[in-house]
């Protein structure tokens, strides 16, 4: 089934707790939460105290999004903090397998993602390591960015390489998801939508339990 992956970087963060309540009554699947170190992005968000700051108010999964240089030195700090999932460049890791192997030691899940411009054959060493593939469709820094069209190509090229290895990895996506381009990704083949302000735009938690029901049909076409 569609999994949905609501990005806090949209979220109002005076009342964050709240935020992340909301989602998670609606039926969301995991938190995605993107840590930017305003060097291999060009822009600053949150830190460990944050992570650690919801972790007690929520069970769902946290996928921790590490968009910063050295990320060997931020793996410890935010699996201490609660993430279940931490999520990582390869198009930014020099000895990305080491990288990897920081989190599947300290007993967490690990994804990997990649910009717009990195292509997908980068993943055919790593794919059998993995339990996430994040496939940006935007260049990674900002919310709010509209979807890069160019992307879905790729989106089904990894697809295919996922099933015909018979693995059980997700296929995530980021960067302008919403109500319009869900239904593309979906038929290109990702299984897990990462939404931000579409998702935190809707008031209250009925309008998003609808609209989850509504994506998660996507899946049934």
């Amino acid at each position: 089934m569609l999994k949905i992956s609501p990005s806090i970087l949209a979220a109002d963060f005076s009342r964050l707790g709240e935020e992340v309540k909301k989602v998670e009554d609606a039926g969301a699947d995991m938190l995605h939460i993107d840590i930017m170190d305003g060097h291999f992005v060009p822009n600053l968000s949150i830190g460990p105290v944050v992570v650690q700051s919801i972790r007690g108010k929520s069970n769902l999964l946290f996928d921790v999004h590490l968009m910063v240089e050295e990320p060997d030195r931020f793996v410890a700090p935010f699996v201490e903090a609660g993430a279940d999932l931490v999520t990582i460049h390869a198009d930014n890791v020099h000895g990305l397998h080491s990288t990897m192997q920081l989190v599947k030691d300290r007993g967490k899940k690990v994804g990997v993602a990649l910009c717009p411009p990195t292509p997908f054959n980068i993943l055919e060493y790593i794919l059998g390591d993995v339990d996430l593939v994040l496939l940006m469709c935007v260049e990674p820094g900002f919310s709010g960015q509209p979807f890069m069209e160019s992307v879905l190509p790729k989106i089904r090229e990894t697809r295919r390489m996922i099933d015909s290895r018979r693995l059980g990895v997700d296929l995530a996506v980021d960067g302008g998801i919403n109500e319009r381009t869900a239904p593309k990704v979906v038929e290109a083949g990702a299984g897990v939508l990462v939404m931000g302000s579409a998702i935190f735009s809707k008031k209250s938690t009925q309008e998003l339990t609808e609209m989850f029901q509504t994506l998660r049909r996507l899946s049934q076409d």
